[in-house]
C-alpha cells in the first residue's frame, strides 16, 4: 500500500514560481514511476511530469523547459519545480505513484492558482 500527500500550492501572479512536494509512505520499492498530473475544471486529467525509477523523464509540451519534476533517491518524495508559471498552468495538480502491480495511487491533490 503506497499514500501519496501533496503540498505546496497556492496562489502566484503570472511569472512566479511554485515547488510542489509529494511525500510517500508505505511500501515504496513497489513504485516503477512517479509522477504529476493536473486537471482544470471542465477538462480531463493530463500529464505534467513523469520520471521513472530509472531516472526517465517526461514533459507535457506545455510546461516543457518551465517545469522540474525531481524524485529523491530513497523514493520517500517527489518534487515539481513549476517556473514561468502562466494562467493556464491553473489547476488541481495530483501526484501519482505507478505501482509494479499494474495500478496507480494518487494523492488527494492541491490547488494551483495563477493570476495574470
Amino acid at each position: 500500500q503506497v499514500q501519496l500527500v501533496e503540498s505546496g500550492g497556492g496562489l502566484v501572479q503570472a511569472g512566479g514560481s511554485l515547488r510542489l512536494s509529494c511525500v510517500v509512505s508505505g511500501s515504496i520499492f513497489s513504485i516503477n514511476a512517479m509522477g504529476w498530473y493536473r486537471q482544470a475544471p471542465g477538462k480531463q486529467r493530463e500529464l505534467v511530469a513523469r520520471i521513472t525509477s530509472g531516472g526517465t523523464t517526461n514533459y507535457a509540451d506545455s510546461v516543457r523547459g518551465r517545469f522540474t519534476i525531481s524524485r529523491a533517491s530513497a523514493k520517500n518524495a517527489v518534487y515539481l519545480q513549476m517556473n514561468i508559471l502562466k494562467p493556464e498552468d491553473t489547476a488541481v495538480y495530483y501526484c501519482s505513484a505507478e505501482l509494479r502491480y499494474g495500478t496507480t495511487s494518487w494523492g488527494q491533490g492541491t490547488q494551483v492558482t495563477v493570476s495574470s
